[in-house]
């Protein structure tokens, strides 16, 4: 593979059978495009690694995003349509949703549709965690919305098999991650911590930070909207001490859509109540 290069993509440029359209983002590893499929006629999403001579550590990244991505199929996870070299680039193909959770959160979330976000969140972490799979950069720009409700989760090129030690530096953005995984210790636990993150700032509006203590910013906000006993849920999944969480998504799944079921009938009681 030596002597493949990436450069930067222009609008209107040709990649193969992909018009490039625009960027959409840019991260650690590659950048992401929307383009046309000239053939299918449909708009996709191109995940190209960053401009430079591609290292043999960047390609096995790479292959190992490519064999993640196909081996996960599940409706809350986003699908890889293919991955191929064109004109010499490596890329990634995938469906082109409408946008990122960040981008939603820009505006209110009503409390109803942060319960549904969530539990497609953690079906999908569930499933993940399932296969053996952590994600390791869980965050609100790595899920994608289609339709305006169904959420997908997506990014699993810095993903770790939950049997492996994993060692060294830290890896994940900074503000999304737990305590250990920062400091090289990712394991399921760490992926709890951030959907409860996540879970937090959709309820709250919010972003609990760094030491993570309790209550965090937003807690009258919580206490408005939400059950004691999914505020205690809450506290549980980003407790700064891994063992204090739930060992893994599906655990936090079957928690949460028990209490789920409650903040449903709580909601609906109170509205009756000042209707």
């Amino acid at each position: 593979m030596r002597g493949i290069f990436t450069v930067a993509l222009k609008a209107r440029q040709k990649l193969g059978k992909y018009k490039i359209e625009k960027k959409l983002s840019a991260g650690g590893f590659a950048t992401v495009y929307q383009a046309m499929d000239t053939i299918e006629g449909i708009r996709v999403a191109l995940k190209v690694p960053h401009a430079g001579q591609l290292t043999d550590q960047v390609l096995r990244d790479f292959r190992q995003e490519v064999r993640l991505a196909a081996k996960l199929e599940h409706p809350n996870i986003l699908p890889l349509k293919d991955a191929s070299v064109i004109d010499d680039q490596l890329v990634i193909t995938f469906p082109l949703g409408e946008r990122t959770l960040a981008d939603r959160l820009q505006k209110r979330l009503s409390t109803t549709t942060a319960l549904d976000f969530a539990e497609q969140l953690l079906e999908a972490l569930a499933y993940a965690h399932q296969q053996k799979i952590i994600h390791c950069d869980v965050k609100p720009e790595n899920i994608v919305l289609f339709n305006g409700a169904t959420l997908r989760l997506t990014d699993f090129g810095i993903a770790k098999f939950a049997q492996k030690t994993v060692r060294g530096s830290g890896t994940g953005t900074v503000g999304y991650m737990a305590p250990e995984q920062a400091m090289g210790k990712p394991s399921q636990r760490s992926d709890v911590f951030s959907a409860g993150l996540i879970m937090c700032r959709m309820f709250s509006g919010e972003w609990p930070e760094w030491p993570y203590s309790w209550p965090p910013p937003g807690i009258q906000k919580l206490r408005s909207k939400l059950t004691p006993d999914m505020i205690a849920f809450l506290k549980r999944a980003i407790d700064p001490n891994p063992r204090n969480r739930f060992r893994d998504a599906e655990q936090m799944r079957n928690v949460f859509m028990r209490l789920k079921n409650r903040q449903c009938q709580w909601m609906a009681r109170r509205k009756r109540s000042t209707a």
